[in-house]
């Protein structure tokens, strides 16, 4: 199962617990271009991607401003609300036809405090996230439009064909009528 694997990869817990945790992961499936949390609503699950590509986003005056994308294998959802338990202050949204597996934030919880080593794990998780944030937030402030969009052709070399242009010069904080002369000249 992928989910195990993708667990396991940041820390070794027993079977046992693994299994346990695993058992109350459901399937959940959406159509491309669904909003699946809205800002002002409360992230009430964890997500799984097993197909598919989401994005997160906030609007300013009516634009959007997107912050991340979501693809298998990975974890989605609005992190922080789903953590806090708060309202989020982004959208999360489909961008093709997305299957997860999801599990409520009571049972997540609840098994957390019962297994100390799957709070150990989504501890090294969460740094992991944090870690790569802070990334981010280094290369959209040190680089060049030309050194982020290079960074990002080698890490996600497969969703210049999936995710629309307009998409990604957002994640890229680069104008859109940029972004297309970099594309039209960079080697991909």
């Amino acid at each position: 199962m992928r989910l195990k694997k993708h667990l396991s990869s940041f820390y070794n817990v027993s079977e046992e617990t693994l299994e346990e945790y695993i058992s109350h992961w459901s399937e959940y499936s959406v159509s491309r271009k669904s909003v699946i949390t809205e800002c002002g609503r409360t992230e009430r699950y964890l997500y799984f991607v097993k197909e598919g590509i989401q994005k997160s986003y906030f609007l300013n005056e009516r634009k959007q401003h997107v912050m991340f994308f979501a693809y298998a294998p990975s974890f989605s959802g609005i992190v922080e609300s789903f953590l806090t338990q708060t309202p989020s202050k982004y959208y999360l949204e489909t961008i093709t036809d997305s299957t997860f597996l999801r599990i409520p934030y009571a049972k997540h919880s609840q098994l957390i405090e019962k297994h100390r080593e799957l709070e150990t794990l989504f501890r090294i998780i969460t740094e992991q996230f944090l870690t790569g944030i802070i990334e981010r937030h280094h290369q959209l402030m040190a680089f060049n439009t030309e050194i982020r969009f290079k960074k990002f052709v080698k890490r996600s070399p497969h969703l210049i064909n999936m995710v629309s242009q307009k998409d990604i010069a957002s994640y890229l904080r680069i104008d859109p009528t940029n972004f297309s002369k970099l594309i039209n000249t960079i080697k991909i």
